[in-house]
């Protein structure tokens, strides 16, 4: 079936009037809602979003003056069509001054009005598309602008192309700081979806309520603050993708109402009561252990199910060490017209670094260092401390005197030190410290003890 253009509510007491511009509209293919006074059409408007709405000014109960004022009080991005018989001058700058897009005087030719809704709704996706851009200029767009070639990205380089031509639900697991929206990018833009729209979220960003409000939409009035209708994310991603980064950070309750949309692409916006379907494909991402998320009753297991149907693990930086030249260089371009050289010493040092914060934390080093210098190139004086820090206790490591060394102690310090960054990154939180150093949580905890580590 034919994806629906937008959805429009006409309101309008002469009947013959209002039966026109319903099979015109339909013709059309736009989902269409009439009503035959101003009143009903009042209601209309406080239970639905629609993307335009046309309107007769002399009306029973409520004109149209009320229907313009209404609709952009509780949905401001709602285009309204003013139509009449009788209208003069002042009643046209009365409903410019109110919010109308445009209006109209009977009798019209049906062409005239078929090209005034062309440009209505166009100018209302518009909007939306130009708020999408903002948010999509920020990421790369195709596999091109992803850089690897070590023989983990080589692996996803192929296997990403295949799994974009497909409606599955993707699941994208990876560290932070790894690149897992780029990866969730490309396969939107490598997909039969790309022509819609591409939206993302970080489900860490939002406290409860918002979260769900962010995704689904409210209607005016369904909690403090809701000053007006709002279409959610899912309704925005219609016939396109949507990323939720972050998910294992959704609310218990929320996963609920999200395995609803994906078995069967239906949900409600908050404080609403008419069912909403949508086309959209899912595409999520965690830096976490999602079955120890549900095996802590963090996660359900169902809706882990569906959003698994294709796994996608993307590679730390410190297991694809060959990639970082080619990523320092990229930076370092990125960052300048005339970019900095970088000294093999000081490549030697930055491919050694464990890299905890992966390729973000790469980037952000580079461009630190290429702003903060004014020499010509890169040398290991020029490295923030704590790159170099790390490179001090390699070569300690390394070095070997004619005494020897006691290995077993040397070894022990050293995983020693590692349990105390680890949990000094993590805050003290046991189960990320233990994810920083890839242990399970009792092996860590098993750690801890044996070094009286509390």
């Amino acid at each position: 079936m034919q994806k629906r253009k937008g959805k429009i509510l006409i309101v309008e007491d002469e009947k013959s009037m209002r039966e026109v511009l319903k099979i015109l509209l339909e013709g059309e293919n736009y989902e269409v809602v009439t009503s035959s006074d101003g009143l009903e059409g009042l209601s209309y408007i406080t239970k639905d979003i629609f993307d335009l709405v046309i309107t007769d000014i002399k009306m029973p109960r409520a004109d149209g003056f009320e229907i313009l004022k209404k609709a952009k009080e509780i949905s401001p991005d709602t285009i309204v069509i003013m139509i009449t018989a009788f209208g003069t001058t002042e009643s046209a700058i009365e409903a410019m001054k109110l919010g109308a897009y445009d209006y109209i005087h009977k009798p019209f030719k049906i062409d005239e009005i078929r090209l005034i809704l062309k440009k209505a709704i166009e100018k209302k996706k518009l909007s939306q598309e130009v708020m999408l851009l903002r948010e999509k200029v920020r990421t790369s767009y195709t596999l091109e602008n992803i850089i690897g070639q070590s023989e983990k990205m080589q692996e996803l380089f192929k296997l990403i192309p295949r799994i974009a031509q497909s409606n599955s639900n993707v699941l994208i697991m990876g560290e932070s700081g790894s690149g897992k929206e780029l990866f969730a990018t490309a396969l939107h833009n490598l997909s039969h979806r790309k022509e819609r729209n591409f939206v993302t979220i970080n489900c860490a960003t939002f406290p409860e309520g918002l979260l769900e409000s962010e995704l689904f939409g409210h209607m005016k009035g369904s909690f403090t603050g809701a000053l007006y209708n709002k279409q959610g994310l899912f309704e925005i991603a219609d016939g396109g993708s949507i990323f939720l980064d972050e998910i294992c950070e959704m609310p218990m309750n929320l996963q609920a109402k999200l395995l609803r949309v994906l078995e069967n692409g239906i949900f409600r916006r908050v404080g609403g009561t008419t069912d909403i379907k949508v086309d959209v494909r899912v595409i999520s991402a965690t830096n976490k252990d999602i079955k120890d998320e549900i095996a802590s009753g963090r996660f359900r297991d169902d809706l882990y199910y569906r959003l698994n149907v294709v796994p996608l693990h993307v590679p730390p930086l410190r297991e694809r060490k060959e990639d970082i030249p080619l990523l320092v260089n990229h930076f370092l371009r990125k960052t300048s017209d005339h970019p900095k050289k970088i000294t093999p010493e000081a490549m030697r040092i930055l491919m050694d670094h464990p890299w905890e914060g992966n390729v973000r934390e790469l980037e952000n080093v580079i461009e630190r260092v290429s702003l903060l210098t004014d020499k010509e190139h890169i040398t290991p004086a020029e490295l923030p401390p704590e790159i170099t820090e790390y490179a001090d206790e390699l070569k300690e490591i390394q070095d070997l005197t004619e005494e020897g060394i006691q290995i077993d102690t040397l070894i022990e310090d050293i995983e020693k030190k590692y349990l105390l960054k680890a949990l000094k990154k993590a805050n003290g939180v046991k189960t990320e410290a233990a994810r920083l150093l890839n242990l399970s949580f009792r092996s860590f905890r098993h750690r801890l003890q044996k070094y009286g580590i509390k």
